[in-house]
């Protein structure tokens, strides 16, 4: 794998951007109207209730990492509806340019763009709520690794549905996030959850991130061993993501799906 052509597909997506404000504004705005909104209703918890929980900490913390996760995922699918949009996939792919080198230039790019979002949240909520993920110390690269990863994987999945099933497709990229939330626990235990919902949640990588999360402002402790497993479980995802899309790719190439590629692409 080389590392010229995973730069030249990061490189087209920087420049995109810088001939086209209007597509970094997404990456600022969503996230900064999430943590403003969230952070005072955060500060109205805590001002009309005395149970001794911060809420500025367990909700704004859950808002900002969710948020982090979402733009991960979404930084490698926008990347990847780039060339859905423009219709370039004949012009990549007919390069001598890896798979494998295309999903790479893929994950940089969702690595820049969400790192962008993740200061821009970091500074507002500083700045405006004094919350300060400093007093995290080293457990934030577990919890940002999982996400990260999750992300990316969830992305490359996505990518690969829709090179699959065709643009008109999607549509079915962009509820991921919500779906997945109410399984993960962002905003609560996952000991609240039916049974069902329990096991799904214990197979997805964030659940341990924010009932970690949760832990740690309470003033408890945390397992060393479940944040592991998270991470693992978020590789193994990445693995089995980067698998599909190869496997989806080179279908699309023996059918002449690629050829035809366009918004009726759904055989």
């Amino acid at each position: 794998m080389r590392l010229r052509p995973i730069a030249a597909i990061a490189l087209r997506q920087l420049y995109l951007m810088r001939s086209s404000p209007v597509r970094v504004l997404p990456m600022i705005a969503w996230v900064a109207v999430d943590i403003v909104l969230w952070g005072f209703i955060a500060r109205y918890l805590n001002s009309v209730t005395a149970t001794g929980i911060n809420f500025t900490a367990s909700l704004l913390g859950a808002v900002l990492f969710w948020d982090f996760f979402t733009r991960v995922m979404q930084g490698v699918t926008m990347a990847f509806f780039e060339d859905v949009w423009s219709r370039n996939f004949i012009n990549v792919f007919a390069s001598p340019l890896l798979i494998s080198e295309y999903l790479s230039g893929l994950v940089l790019t969702g690595v820049t763009t969400s790192l962008v979002g993740l200061i821009v949240m970091l500074i507002i909520a500083t700045m405006i709520f004094g919350l300060h993920f400093a007093a995290l110390g080293l457990l934030l690269v577990p919890f940002l690794m999982v996400l990260f990863l999750f992300g990316i994987a969830l992305g490359v999945l996505a990518s690969a549905m829709v090179l699959r099933l065709g643009p008109a497709s999607e549509w079915l990229v962009w509820p991921i996030p919500a779906l997945l939330s109410p399984f993960v626990g962002v905003f609560y235990p996952l000991a609240t959850l039916p049974s069902w919902m329990r096991h799904i949640g214990q197979l997805l990588p964030p659940s341990y991130v924010f009932e970690a999360m949760r832990s740690v402002v309470a003033g408890g402790g945390y397992s060393n061993a479940a944040l592991a497993l998270g991470v693992s479980l978020a590789a193994v995802y990445v693995l089995l993501a980067a698998w599909l899309f190869t496997v989806v790719y080179r279908y699309a190439v023996r059918s002449g799906l690629l050829a035809r590629y366009s918004a009726e692409s759904v055989s």
